[in-house]
């Protein structure tokens, strides 16, 4: 058998294939070395190769030299993979880096299936040469050694390198020897796409898109339509696809076995790097890091491993297993590349990329679904954050927070985001765009998404999208990828439906539609044909499409879509459409349809058409000719009969030329699968039938029958048909079994030979040789094996495909366990009407086809010229067969050519055609793509060829279009005749019954006369009613009948009517009940004037919710602060003082009612005298304080030179604001001022406003139309109640009197809408009339089928308004008869003259009734005239309310326009207003730490004046205190004064942890120091630790503690200065930063300022609609209004009139001004002259307390020095406190006293209880003498009897004696206790415990 896997031959050479080292240029060893290991290796190629004696195939020898190339290289690998040569020949060996991680119970594939991770540099295409490189290893000793470096150098692969893309591209298969070329078949073009694949729409620049179809990877140029093609490596197809983040590279993961990831280079398209060995079968996704230094992959079944490639090194960095099933996707964080996520099949799992003590691993945790249901996960996207956003299959989004689900996320309503799974969600620019399974493209805010939280149980959160877009209806959006152009927003979409799309998500005014690039097929494509006359094709597909393609021109023409999907298609022959232009099209409803393709530019007229397209079509023929889908349809040779097959078993017939009559239909044996018409050469025309089930019918052509009536005809069944069947029965284990004893034949005669040879060699060897002969010959007699069992499979293999051979014969392809043959088969001879199902039928002969066991033939097709087989493959592949002509026997079946096209596992071909001048070939497979190809031809013209569409039939533009059958439930053909039979013996029933209903309609009348004469008899003769009863009970028995039938029909109907329940009221919850108001029409009784209300929506929740939210959103949070804060504080203020005052008052409460002591009353009273002395002083302080306040304020209310009044300013601030500057918002200049910037909220919530506005003004017009309405009624019921008074007048007037009675006004329908849906019994009724009338005129409609619709919709609609007037007729008659009743009939009298007084009577009478008919004509046409003019009225304000209305709405638009354009502006200006605001807030804060600081410094300048001041005062006390001439005054000065280092109370307290040596050097040092200073300063050195003599004491000591006050006062004076020098820096730097932030505000400020007004230029860009009236006109050019009024500007009335005011007012302003100025000028003069005889007075009164001070002190004194002297608080304190502390002791000591009196009570009571005590044991011990005398005596008297002492009067002596001395002891215990007891201070001693003999003596 020969192999035809040169494909894979050649990827196993482009896997083995290694880039050269940069340091060695050539690491390959000489071919002649190669091929010298092989031959010593005993393999002999018979042209001079090597060919394995296993192998049953031919390897081309350039394989095995690139393969020893490989082999021979080397034995040691470097760590990226790559050999060095050395002079031992070893196995490839590469180092893995990889760390593998296994989390959550999850088990690598390289463990289960035993790999090596040691051996993964080795190449997956070197498996099938393992056995050269065993031998060549064993054969190391004959290779020549080649000398190798002793260390391993890592080396890089050079970044110049790439390889040789006609060594990777995989080639086609061609039969050895043979003379087929390589290209054969050449591609030309691709109709479709792979669009159900994964990420399958990739963008490599501006115009360059990149998408796989089948095995070849298509760059396709959008712009211009041109296709550049790469072919897979593997040849088996290609897996996934990945762009570099830079577009400058892209990657192709392969499929196969152990496929290889290539990436290429764009766009030069040469192969950069191959990576190898990542997955066993083929990879599901790649994708590169975000600076596309790495890749990640992920494989597909069975090992699903993910790896992360260092590509640039072709080394794997990872590797794990991903999961244990379907893994979707595979991504690397963008903005952490040591994250990554992967997602798939009811999982998603988030991986890191961490270091342990192993090295780099990956570690993984998967996400846990929790109470949300288990979901695939198509689509997600990492958040910055490290959040992980994920689609569902609901719809719904999921966002993932560490590994949990934090918060579901749907629409409003709970309505999810998409209808349908997420596909593909991303992230830019600040906005989550997702797109979905439905069509539609959203955006959603991400600050929302990214703060999402749950908010109750249900774990759901509501929200809505910012904006969105539908592609369209039938789409469903796969993939995205964004079109990076600047100032566009472009993407491009993969639709799954087929489709690839341009999509604009700006979102502005601008925005363009989605554009649609290209329409492919989606799904598997079910059927193809070409047309037979130019390069023409049509395909179809279940996607409800056909579409025609022009394949030579490479252009698609048009395309028609259908309610149903199209499952078989032929072209119809030139015999029956010469001009090739009408296709035959069966679909899955059983559905045939002949379509006609023309030319429209051959119209005659086609005027009105703005373009004109190449090709159009149109509905022909349309008929129904079977239940399920037509699968297979053809054409007679002679093109009279076209046959159809179906799935229902029929095949069924038409005659062409009556407009496709149906002839009738067979039945097969099974589903049909193809038809064959026999050809020309055969004697008859007879039809082969394939069936998938294994049976193959042959039946003749049926005969075409004259014009008849075929009425009578119950069924289009041939019956009487003669027909052939052949029952296919495998032989395919008896053709194994056949070839495998054949080939043990063979082997035996090589065995006989050999034995030949062996006796002929032992006679020539003679003696020698006999003894070993029979030994060897038993050794090898073996025991043969037994034979293969014949095998037939339990169910049939399937028929795919077969083909006439000859009259009688012909050949079938089947699949399953017959695959592998082409079977030649030929009809049984027998009688044809034999059970076919009893028939097993064998071939009568086979040919093998190679390597199709499990890859079968689907389709197969010839050439015009019967010379080539084009075949194709279950696996995508195309195979042709090269034949001789007219060999349809297949004799020559042996050179084929083959090549993989479609893709390998889904791609198998479904369809392969030639075209008509076999220069074509054409294949379409189950993976929506179709191929063109060029056949190979020396002959081939290099011109430009196009095909030619044909051109209209005369008159075709005017032949009527067949009403189409898009009911799939319609009947077939078959069905509607027995329906119509079934209708016409249902009409002759029915006829029957109405005879029979007739002659019961007879008898019953008869039955009346009788009891009518019954009743005519006497009552004594009459029968009675139950006399006429013959049977009671069957009566009773028709009422229970009737009643059960009833309850079975309710039953019946009960779902039904539950169904039809929930519709309604779904359709009401849906459509009405969201309605506020519907429509009401009102129309005018006398005139045609009529209004109507308007259609009102009720406002959504989410608009209210939104408006609250934009008015929270106001306030800003320092706002909010500010706002709430000093209520909050002030209250919980006013709460804590109420509560304290509370408290107070209760204890003040408290103390109110207890009595004072002596005690208390003396501290109260030093208290009080104390208080008094500080309080006289404090006044004075006091004083002096709120004098010095009083200058300070003075000085301080001191205006400045530069001082301006703040109101002045605020003015001048309002005059710049609101002054009316009405500078053009156009101009350059202009400045938006602060409230009137604009933003998107605002806007919004101005569209809001606006909305609420129309809202209430609609509805009060809608109130007060509906009151008009309801004014109506009540005028149309008060008119039909005069107008029946009316007719009672009238009735008593003569006729010649009556005036023509007013018409009563009509309630029209819509005038009452909610009477619609309000029905009764009539209207019911009425409905099943109309119903029963339809269904009596549907029969005669049966044979146009899809014409059988039901017309209920209109009926139900027409008996809502009928039962309306049907309920106002009965209503009107029942008034009328209640009224009628009151009117009392004339009493008939005998006529007679009436009198003078009646004749007066009557006269009166007739004028009254005269007068009332005159009343009650004109109330009724008072009222009709009255609601007329309130209808004239009202619809007058709302014409103007309309009016209103319109304005609104071209308001609301412009206002939306502003809305969409502030949105996308929203974004940069939140930017920058948050940094002007962040600018604004750091300015307040360090303005306030500046305040904060000079504040602060200005207290400490306070503080220092008043420490100050105090000492200022402590001097003058001292010296008033010295009083005058004191002898010692300098000395105790001095003391005062004198300077002393202290240390401070810190290095104390330190000090004091310290050694006590250190202590008293240091104590030494600050003597020392302070001796010095002393010396230094003072001429003699005085003792101030001695009060000289004389001197007082009581001064000295004061002098002494007014030092210590004056020490302290300095220490402090000397803090507080350092305080104010460090805030005085820190002044300096906030000063400097308060300008640098400044600086960058006043910089912000500008640029947000720049911002809105670009803002604002782009909003004066949008147009406003303002109606004017020609007279509000004021631009006149030439006194006419020009044409251009671009440079006019709408300005208001009322605002002119109010500038030319406001300068009028100015005027008067400016004057009023100068007469101010020039008061204040004058008053200026007279302060300043007031000024200086006040100083002059200030300075006198000074002098004058300056002598009086003099006279009375002797000197200036300080008088707030004076004044503050006051009591010594301080022992005043201190004497209070010693008055306290002696009270509390005394009370303490009376409780002493207390406790002491009570402690010698209990004394004594103890005393007297031991007393009684030892009373106690004084008795006892009597006792005790008396009965140890007692005793004594017994003893004596005992001892009398015994003389001799026993043993146990001895011992119990002994323990008696023990006894006694315990007792005593006892004794003398207690009277030491008591002694002690006596004592004073005694203490109670622990009780005597009894001694253990005591104890036994006890218990004797």
């Amino acid at each position: 058998m020969t192999d035809w896997r040169s494909c894979s031959d050649r990827s196993e050479r482009t896997q083995a294939q290694q880039p050269p080292l940069d340091t060695l240029p050539d690491c390959a060893e000489p071919a002649e070395l190669r091929m010298r290991s092989l031959e010593l290796a005993g393999f002999r190629w018979p042209g001079g190769g090597v060919m394995l004696p296993w192998q049953p195939h031919v390897v081309h020898i350039d394989n095995m030299e690139e393969q020893n190339d490989r082999d021979a290289e080397g034995g040691k690998s470097d760590s990226d993979g790559r050999q060095t040569p050395t002079s031992e020949t070893k196995s490839h060996t590469k180092e893995d880096t990889t760390d593998e991680i296994i989390t959550e119970g999850e088990e690598s594939y390289l463990e289960e299936e035993d790999f090596d991770l040691d051996n993964l540099g080795k190449s997956s295409g070197s498996s099938q040469y393992d056995y050269f490189e065993e031998t060549v290893t064993s054969q190391e000793p004959l290779i020549p050694p080649v000398e190798e470096a002793e260390e391993e150098v890592k080396r890089k692969i050079s970044e110049s390198f790439f390889y040789d893309y006609s060594e990777l591209a995989s080639l086609p298969f061609v039969t050895p020897e043979s003379l087929i070329p390589q290209d054969f078949i050449k591609l030309v073009h691709s109709f479709g796409y792979d669009c159900r694949k994964r990420a399958n729409l990739q963008l490599l620049d501006s115009s360059t898109l990149m998408y796989v179809a089948g095995n070849q990877l298509i760059l396709l140029n959008f712009k211009t339509k041109e296709q550049i093609y790469l072919r897979s490596s593997s040849g088996e197809g290609i897996g996934a696809i990945g762009v570099h983040p830079y577009k400058t590279y892209f990657t192709v993961a392969e499929k196969g076995s152990f496929p290889t990831i290539i990436i290429y280079e764009y766009p030069s398209l040469r192969p950069y790097r191959i990576l190898r060995d990542g997955t066993e079968k083929a990879y599901a996704y790649v994708d590169f890091n975000d600076s596309g230094t790495l890749l990640a992959s992920v494989g597909s079944y069975p090992d699903y491993t993910m790896t992360i490639w260092n590509w640039k090194e072709e080394q794997p960095i990872l590797r794990t297993k991903a999961f244990s099933q379907e893994v979707f996707k595979v991504t690397f964080n963008p903005e952490d590349e040591e994250q990554l996520t992967t997602s798939g099949s009811g999982h998603i799992k988030f991986w890191e990329m961490v270091f342990t003590f192993t090295g780099l691993k990956l570690q993984g945790s998967l996400g846990r679904f929790g109470k949300t249901a288990t979901t695939d996960i198509e689509g997600y996207a990492e958040l910055p954050d490290g959040k992980v956003l994920s689609g569902s299959e609901w719809g719904n989004l999921l966002l993932w927070e560490g590994s949990l689900i934090k918060v579901e996320l749907c629409r409003t309503g709970v309505k999810s985001c998409h209808q349908g799974p997420v596909n593909q969600i991303m992230l830019d620019e600040g906005e989550v765009i997702t797109a979905g399974s439905d069509g539609w493209v959203r955006i959603w805010d991400f600050e929302t998404i990214d703060t999402a939280d749950i908010i109750d149980e249900s774990g759901l959160l509501e929200i809505e999208p910012i904006n969105e877009l539908q592609v369209g209806k039938n789409v469903k959006i796969f993939s995205m990828i964004k079109m990076n152009e600047t100032g566009n927003n472009f993407w491009f979409a993969q639709d799954a439906n087929g489709a690839m799309w341009k999509l604009d998500l700006s979102f502005s005014n601008i925005t363009q539609d989605p554009e649609l690039l290209f329409s492919f097929h989606s799904g598997a494509i079910e059927a193809l044909a070409i047309s037979p006359v130019t390069y023409l094709m049509a395909t179809t597909a279940l996607d409800c499409y056909i579409r025609i393609y022009d394949f030579a021109g490479k252009t698609p023409l048009i395309q028609m879509k259908f309610k149903q999907g199209g499952t078989a298609l032929t072209w119809v022959p030139r015999t029956v459409s010469y001009a090739g232009g009408q296709i035959t099209v069966g679909f899955e409803d059983g559905v045939v349809r002949i379509l006609e393709l023309y030319d429209p530019k051959g119209l005659t007229i086609f005027s009105g058409r703005k373009k004109v397209s190449d090709a159009d079509i149109i509905l022909k023929r349309v008929f129904k000719p079977h239940t399920t889908q037509v699968t297979a349809l053809a054409y007679e040779r002679d093109g009279d009969i076209l046959a159809t097959g179906s799935k229902d078993h029929t095949v069924f017939f038409f005659e062409v030329e009556k407009d496709y009559k149906p002839i009738g239909y067979i039945k097969a044996p099974g589903p049909v699968c193809q038809l064959m018409w026999s050809t020309v050469s055969h004697p008859d025309s007879t039809l082969l039938i394939f069936c998938e089930n294994g049976y193959v019918v042959e039946a003749p052509c049926p005969a075409l029958r004259e014009e008849e009536d075929n009425r009578d005809v119950v069924s289009y069944e041939l019956k009487d048909v003669c027909m052939k069947c052949f029952h296919f029965s495998s032989i395919k284990s008896k053709i194994l079994r056949s070839i495998e004893i054949e080939k043990r034949e063979k082997q035996k005669e090589l065995k006989e030979k050999e034995r030949e040879a062996r006796r002929r060699m032992l006679e020539e060897l003679g003696e020698e040789g006999e003894k070993e002969f029979p030994e060897e010959e038993e050794e090898e007699e073996e025991e043969e094996e037994p034979l293969p069992e014949l095998f037939f499979p339990p169910t049939p293999s399937p028929i795919l495909c077969g083909f006439y051979s000859e009259p009688g014969k012909f050949w079938v392809s089947l699949g399953g366990y017959d695959s592998g043959f082409l079977y030649h088969c030929k009809f049984p001879s027998g009688d044809p009407s034999s059970d076919f199902k009893a028939q097993n039928d064998e071939p009568f002969d086979f040919r093998f086809l190679e390597d199709t066991e499990d890859n079968p033939v689907q389709t197969i097709t010839f050439s015009f010229s019967q010379t080539l087989m084009f075949c194709g493959m279950r696996n995508g592949a195309i195979r042709v067969y090269v034949l001789n002509e007219n060999d349809l026997s297949l004799a020559s079946l042996q050179q084929y050519w083959h090549f993989s096209m479609h893709d390998n596992d889904y791609g198998w071909v479904k369809g392969i055609a030639v075209s008509f001048d076999d220069r074509f070939l054409v294949t379409a497979g189950a993976d929506s793509n179709i191929f063109v190809f060029n056949i190979f031809s020396e002959l081939m013209l290099r011109k430009v060829i196009k095909a030619k569409v044909p051109s209209p039939r005369f008159g075709i533009e005017t032949e009527p279009i067949p009403e189409d059958i898009e009911d799939p439930k319609a009947y077939s053909i078959e069905n509607a005749r027995r329906k119509r039979e079934h209708d016409r013996l249902m009409k002759e029933i029915e006829e029957k019954k109405a005879g029979k209903r007739e002659k019961i309609k007879a008898l019953r009348r008869e039955f009346r006369k009788l009891l009518e004469m019954n009743k005519e008899l006497p009552k004594h003769m009459q029968l009675k009613r139950t006399d006429f009863n013959l049977d009671s009970e069957i009566r009773a028995e028709l009422f229970r009948k009737t009643t059960y039938r009833i309850q079975t029909v309710e039953k019946e109907l009960a779902w039904e009517k539950e169904k039809c329940e929930l519709g309604l009221k779904k359709l009401q919850r849906r459509f009405h009940d969201s309605l506020e108001n519907d429509v009401i029409v009102v129309r005018a009784i006398q005139s045609d004037h009529k209004i109507s209300s308007y259609r009102l929506v009720k406002p959504s929740k989410y608009s209210k919710l939104k408006q609250t939210n934009h008015l929270d959103r106001r306030l800003s949070k320092m706002e909010r602060l500010e706002k709430e804060g000093p209520s909050k504080k002030d209250s919980q203020k006013d709460l804590g003082e109420s509560m304290s005052v509370q408290e107070e008052s209760m204890i003040e409460k408290g103390k109110k009612f207890r009595p004072k002591t002596l005690s208390q009353i003396m501290v109260e009273n030093q208290i009080e005298k104390t208080r008094k002395l500080i309080t006289k002083a404090e006044k004075a302080q006091l004083k002096i304080q709120q004098r010095k306040k009083e200058w300070e304020e003075l000085y301080k209310s001191k205006p400045d030179d530069d001082f301006e009044d703040p109101k002045d300013v605020q003015a001048i601030k309002e005059a710049q604001v609101y002054m009316g500057d009405f500078n053009l918002k156009t101009a350059p200049d202009y400045k938006i001022p602060e409230h009137m910037r604009i933003n998107a909220a605002k806007k919004e919530e101005e569209l809001g406003h606006l909305d609420s506005l129309v809202y209430g003004k609609k509805m009060n017009m809608n109130k007060c139309i509906v009151s008009l309405r309801d004014l109506k009624v009540a005028i149309v019921e008060e008119i039909e109640c005069l107008v029946q008074e009316l007719k009672s007048i009238q009735s008593a007037l003569h006729i010649s009197k009556h005036i023509p009675i007013p018409q009563i006004p009509q309630i029209y329908p819509e005038e009452v809408p909610e009477k619609r849906f309000q029905y009764d019994e009539k209207t019911l009724i009425k409905f099943k009339q109309q119903k029963m009338k339809s269904k009596t005129e549907k029969p005669n409609q049966v044979e146009q089928v899809g014409s059988a619709i039901s017309s209920g919709g209109s009926f139900r609609f027409s008996s809502g308004k009928d039962g309306d007037l049907m309920k106002r007729d009965s209503l009107a008659k029942y008034m009328r008869g209640s009224v009628s009743p009151e009117v009392p009939k004339p009493i008939e009298f005998e006529k007679a003259e009436p009198t003078e007084v009646e004749l007066e009577i009557m006269k009166r009478d007739e004028i009254k009734h005269l007068y009332m008919q005159q009343y009650l004509n004109n109330r009724i046409k008072e009222l009709v005239m009255t609601f007329d003019a309130e209808l004239r009225l009202l619809r007058h304000q709302k014409l103007k309310l309309d009016t209103q209305m319109k304005l609104s709405d071209l308001h609301h638009i412009t206002l939306f326009q502003e809305f969409l354009l502030l949105k996308n502006f929203e974004k940069q200006e939140n930017i920058l207003q948050g940094r002007v605001n962040s600018l604004d807030r750091e300015e307040q804060d360090m303005q306030w730490k500046i305040n904060e600081t000079l504040k602060e410094m200005e207290e400490k300048k306070n503080e220092i004046v008043k420490l100050q001041e105090q000492e200022k005062a402590l001097y003058a006390g001292f010296q008033t205190a010295l009083g005058e001439n004191n002898k010692f005054a300098n000395f105790l000065m001095k003391v005062l004064k004198k300077k002393i280092k202290r240390v401070k109370k810190k290095e104390v307290e330190g000090d004091a942890e310290e050694d006590n040596e250190s202590d008293e050097s240091s104590e030494d040092e600050s003597s020392l120091e302070d001796d010095e200073n002393e010396s230094g300063s003072e001429a003699e050195v005085f003792d101030d630790s001695i009060c000289p003599t004389g001197c007082d004491m009581a001064l000295f000591e004061m002098a002494l503690q007014l030092r210590e006050k004056r020490l302290d006062i300095e220490e402090a004076l000397v803090e507080e200065k350092k305080i104010v020098d460090n805030l005085k820096k820190e002044y300096d730097t906030l000063s400097k930063k308060v300008k640098v932030v400044a600086l960058n505000l006043s910089v912000a400020e500008e640029a947000l300022e720049a911002y809105q007004r670009e803002k604002q230029q782009r909003l004066n860009e949008l147009l406003v609609v303002i109606p004017l009236k020609l007279h509000q006109i004021e631009y006149m050019v030439l006194g006419e209004i020009p044409s251009d009024l671009s440079g006019a500007l709408v300005f208001s009335n009322h605002s002119l009139g109010r500038l030319q005011e406001r300068i009028m007012e100015l005027h008067e302003q400016n004057a009023r001004q100068q007469k101010l100025n020039k008061e204040c000028r004058e008053r200026r003069k007279r302060l300043v002259q007031e000024k200086r005889e006040m100083a002059k007075n200030i300075q006198k009164m000074e002098e004058k307390v300056r002598e009086l001070m003099i006279s009375k002190f002797g000197r200036v004194i300080n008088l707030e020095a004076l004044q503050t002297l006051s009591v010594n608080t301080t022992l005043e304190e201190l004497k209070i406190k010693k008055l306290r502390k002696e009270l509390m002791n005394a009370k303490e000591m009376k409780t002493w006293e207390q406790k002491i009196a009570q402690v010698r009570w209990e004394l004594m009571m103890k005393t007297k209880e031991h007393t009684k005590k030892l009373h106690l044991m004084n008795d006892l011990c009597i006792d005790k003498k008396k009965l140890d005398s007692q005793l004594n005596t017994l003893q004596n008297q005992q001892g009398n009897a015994f003389q001799t002492p026993r043993k146990a009067d001895i011992v119990a002596k002994e323990k008696i004696t023990e006894l006694i001395q315990v007792q005593e002891e006892r004794i003398s215990a207690l009277k030491e206790e008591i002694a002690v007891l006596r004592k004073k201070g005694g203490f109670i001693l622990p009780p005597i415990q009894s001694t253990q003999n005591e104890a036994k003596f006890m218990n004797l």
